[in-house]
């Protein structure tokens, strides 16, 4: 199946240690499960216009929760933490959140 750039990312992760990491010029997304390092930095060098100098990744696990009697759990995702290079530019949507 050929994965097209804008399904590969699927939406910024922002909380406060992500809104900390953009002072790095370090941003999160939440991806596709099955995208590799290398699709992530292509897609978001395209989406964005930006230069990707690493991608790292994690799988986050879905968390167990009640809600009276019933028990379940959260979905499992996959995040990545992109850090830019020093020259390249900041990704505009996040400017208007600090």
């Amino acid at each position: 199946m050929e994965k097209n750039i804008y399904d590969i990312i699927i939406s910024p992760v922002i909380t406060e240690a992500s809104m900390d990491m953009m002072e790095g010029k370090r941003y999160v997304f939440k991806v596709m499960p099955s995208a590799t390092k290398p699709e992530i930095a292509k897609a978001v060098e395209a989406v964005f216009g930006v230069k990707v100098k690493s991608v790292n990744t994690m799988n986050v696990n879905g968390k167990e929760k009640r809600v009276r009697y019933q028990a379940g759990y959260t979905a499992a995702w996959k995040k990545a933490i992109v850090t830019l290079t020093e020259d390249s530019k900041t990704i505009a949507f996040f400017d208007g959140l600090n």
